[in-house]
């Protein structure tokens, strides 16, 4: 069996990637919050561009994680390219592991839920009146059954002051309750009043919804 010093090139370099590699996760990590709710344009985990602009600590992020990616192939002496594909693909799905094990095992109340971000709404305006449904699929991954608050947000992507998923909250908040280890399909069907409404869309279907939960005074964007 090959020792492994002899894949070593450059500890130092080795433990520097490491570290740096830590940063980057730390900077972003997907939890309890949606850090890429509002991104336009990606890199990793990294939102580059958001609806104002470049993000700094993104860009910072990303170049902070090619110089890791860097210090890794200068720190090993061979299979330097498998050993970078091997840590990308740790990188991209450790957070979420993580969060998983988080959830099965320590979190309570809202932090015990998850969601795929496959949820969706269909609008079809009726006169003054707008029918609505939303679908999305919720887990909660504690022991006990956990009770919150939802209030739909709007899609960054919308022009301003123009309402699309929020139309739901005119109905809303919805009280939900999902009991222990269980996964659950929600659906809102709800016939709208937009006489109060200035700006809204006439009709129109939407993927990957965003919302808030609420239980006491806790809040998480999902």
């Amino acid at each position: 069996m090959e020792n492994r010093d002899g894949m070593v090139k450059n500890k130092l370099a080795l433990f520097s990637s490491f570290v740096i590699l830590c940063i980057c996760m730390y900077l972003f990590f997907p939890f309890p919050n949606n850090v890429m709710l509002e991104t336009r344009t990606t890199f990793m985990s990294f939102p580059i561009q958001d609806q104002e602009g470049y993000v700094s600590l993104g860009i910072i992020g990303s170049v902070l994680f090619i110089v890791a990616l860097i210090l890794l192939f200068i720190g090993m002496k061979k299979y330097q390219v498998r050993t970078i594909l091997a840590v990308v693909l740790v990188y991209t799905f450790l957070p979420n592991l993580l969060i998983t094990i988080y959830q099965e095992t320590l979190a309570s109340g809202i932090a015990a839920i998850s969601y795929d971000n496959n949820g969706q709404c269909n609008f079809e305006l009726m006169d003054q009146k707008m029918s609505g449904e939303c679908n999305l699929v919720l887990h909660n991954r504690s022991n006990e059954a956990v009770s919150f608050e939802l209030e739909f947000i709007d899609s960054f992507f919308m022009e301003d002051d123009v309402q699309m998923e929020s139309l739901m909250n005119l109905a809303g908040p919805y009280r939900i309750t999902i009991e222990a280890n269980q996964k659950e399909s929600i659906q809102i069907k709800e016939l709208l009043d937009l006489s109060d409404v200035q700006r809204h869309i006439d009709g129109a279907e939407s993927f990957g919804i965003h919302f808030h939960i609420t239980e006491n005074a806790q809040t998480r964007t999902l």
